[in-house]
Order: structure tokens, then sequence, then C-alpha cells
């Protein structure tokens, strides 16, 4: 009878333990899906806000990111950052810097390291 007892408290400590942890389960499913739904709807806004700068872009130049998009697994363009490739993480030589900085505003002007297009800012350090 002790030993049954016993057991029964076991089963019904253990069956609490189960139940309070179905709630927590719950709760953390609930969040994950709340913040999947979060970050779905704003993929959905930058693919939308995507769609119109790409509309605005001459064709050739769009061509010509895809293809080294693909290539360079996802990200054919990338900034320029005090003579820095985003991109390779590479800094430029003074060759490409000099090259760069020839170059009309409106050229587009690619790493000779990694291909990328090169974005210039401000910050470009050119």
């Amino acid at each position: 009878m002790e030993r049954l007892e016993g057991a029964q408290e076991r089963v019904t400590e253990l069956t609490e333990r189960v139940a309070s942890l179905e709630v927590k389960l719950a709760d953390a499913t609930a969040r994950r899906d709340a913040a999947t739904g979060e970050i779905d709807a704003e993929v959905a806004g930058i693919d939308k806000d995507r769609e119109v700068i790409v509309g605005s872009m001459p064709g050739a130049l769009m061509a010509l990111y895809e293809k080294i998009r693909v290539k360079q697994g996802g990200v054919g363009a990338a900034r320029l950052y005090q003579r820095r490739c985003e991109g390779c993480r590479l800094e430029l030589d003074m060759a490409e810097v000099n090259e760069i900085k020839a170059a009309a505003r409106d050229q587009v002007v690619r790493h000779d390291n990694c291909g990328r297009i090169l974005v210039r800012t401000a910050d470009s350090g050119i």
C-alpha cells in the first residue's frame, strides 16, 4: 500500500510537470509563430520595395547584378566603405582606388578581386 501511494504521488507530480511544460511549450510556440509572422510581413514589405527599385534600374545593370549575385552566393553589390569592399572584406589597393576616383559618379565600378559591383558612398574613403 505504501509503495502504491508513493507511486501515485510520483505519477501526480510528473503529470503536473508535464502539464506545466506543455503550457510553456504552447507559449513558446505562440511567440515563435508571432515572430515568424512579423518576419514574413517584413520580408513581404522589403520584397515590394525591391520590386519598385528594380523597376527603376536599367535592365543591363540588373542583368549584370543578377549574374554576379548568383556567382557570389547571393551578394552582387557591396558597399565600398573606407576603401574596403564589404562583399569580400578586402581593402582595395591604391591603383583600384585611383581608378574609382577617376570614374564618373554614374559609372558602374567593380572590385577587381571579387567582381562585385561597388556602391560608393560618402564613407567610401575615396
